[in-house]
């Protein structure tokens, strides 16, 4: 992914209000993100723990997204799998992300969710750059490039989704 400005964020959001999109927080530590590493870029909102946004390029364009999800505590035994990247964290290290549909169905209250990591890191992961803990990546047959395809082809359903 090509390293973005606070401006080319404010500027890609579909499912919010030009208000709502310049008001959201955004990342201080921009310069430092690993962005030949980004299939994606995802942020929580540290003003708002519910809330989490995630920018990627589609069709020669930027596409952004407000996300929220529940705070609600799974116990640190369960186990749940990204539907991104497929990999598994323990407790609440994948959660139910949910966006407001673009357009008239979003202002009805309509939404489309999908199982994240809640750290947004599924790019890092998938690369080996981030390890979420023994046992939580499996031996995959499928090379490093085949695993990111799979990663951005989930995410691309979702963002169909999400403005269908």
């Amino acid at each position: 992914m090509r390293p973005l400005t606070e401006q080319d964020i404010r500027g890609s959001f579909v499912n919010c209000s030009k208000g709502e999109a310049k008001r959201l927080a955004i990342p201080r530590d921009l310069e430092e993100r690993p962005w030949d590493d980004l299939d994606f870029l995802g942020w929580r909102d540290p003003g708002a723990p519910d809330r989490s946004y995630l920018v990627t390029e589609r069709s020669g364009r930027l596409v952004g997204v407000a996300l929220r999800f529940p705070s609600r505590q799974r116990g640190f035994l369960h186990r749940s799998m990204c539907s991104l990247c497929l990999t598994t964290h323990p407790g609440n290290g994948v959660s139910l992300m949910t966006a407001r549909k673009v357009g008239t169905a979003g202002r009805e209250g309509n939404s489309v969710g999908v199982y994240m990591c809640a750290d947004l890191a599924c790019s890092l992961y998938v690369r080996g750059k981030k390890l979420p803990g023994p046992g939580s990546r499996f031996e995959e047959s499928l090379t490093v490039e085949e695993q990111i395809n799979r990663t951005t082809d989930h995410l691309s359903a979702f963002l169909d989704r999400l403005q269908s």
